[in-house]
């Protein structure tokens, strides 16, 4: 079996604060792994240590085959991320933003226009690709930024709370894009904390404290646990979790 990602006991500290406390886990190639906690769990910190962002304190990692203590500018190219805040440039156009991203991850300029016109069409921003970002909703803003971290056909991308901010029918939308992905055989690392996004992925772990309390396919877990929905099982499982402290 073939791993995009491989954790074993990676912790991190600010000081004597302990953001993510040896977690372990493995994500198949292609699959979607949904990363669910409440704000404050150690989800960001946990991915921005993946995509070499964050040099780790203890523990091992990989990326893509890459180590994540010694290897993060190889994972960076490796790898796609999209971040919270989109990170468009508000004074630019879509197709601005993304010719400016394309130059660094250095793609050809005849490639990269080929690339930019796949991307506006498979994600259905060919409307508003030449306004400026400032001017566009939270949800078209998040198709760009999928576009700017898709440019360079990454194997694996990192989503960190991709759909903050935007209304439950465009979450889906935006789920049906990253499920034609997956279909490409990209793999996926998200981090949420809505319900019904978790449901989407094929495994989740359910982070509290910056550990991983419960890891698994979210119905088979909704089952062991014996509880109505995954709701619930968050539920039941942080309080358990908090009793345990």
């Amino acid at each position: 079996m073939e791993y995009a990602v491989t954790i074993d006991k990676l912790s991190k500290d600010f000081g004597r604060f302990r953001a993510v406390d040896e977690i372990s886990l493995t994500v198949q190639k292609g699959e979607i792994f949904g990363f669910l906690g409440a704000n404050g769990a150690g989800k960001t910190t946990a991915i921005r240590m993946l995509c070499g962002l964050l040099l780790p304190t203890s523990g091992l990692g990989t990326v893509n085959g890459f180590d994540i203590f010694k290897e993060s500018e190889k994972i960076k190219k490796s790898i796609g991320y999209m971040s919270q805040k989109f990170s468009l440039y508000s004074d630019l156009t879509g197709r601005e933003n993304l010719e400016f991203y394309g130059s660094i991850y250095h793609i050809p300029n005849g490639r990269l226009k080929e690339r930019i016109a796949e991307l506006a069409r498979n994600l259905d921003i060919e409307e508003f690709i030449d306004r400026k970002a400032e001017s566009l909703p939270t949800g078209w803003r998040q198709r760009l930024a999928l576009a700017a971290s898709l440019l360079h056909r990454p194997p694996i991308l990192f989503l960190d709370e991709p759909t903050g901010g935007v209304d439950p029918v465009f979450r889906r939308r935006f789920w049906e894009i990253l499920y034609r992905l997956a279909d490409e055989g990209v793999t996926l690392f998200v981090t949420t904390h809505y319900m019904d996004e978790a449901e989407f992925c094929r495994r989740i772990s359910i982070m509290h404290r910056g550990r991983i309390v419960e890891i698994g396919n979210p119905q088979e877990l909704i089952k062991k646990h014996h509880q109505p929905d995954l709701q619930e099982l968050f539920i039941n499982l942080i309080s358990k979790s908090e009793q345990n402290v």
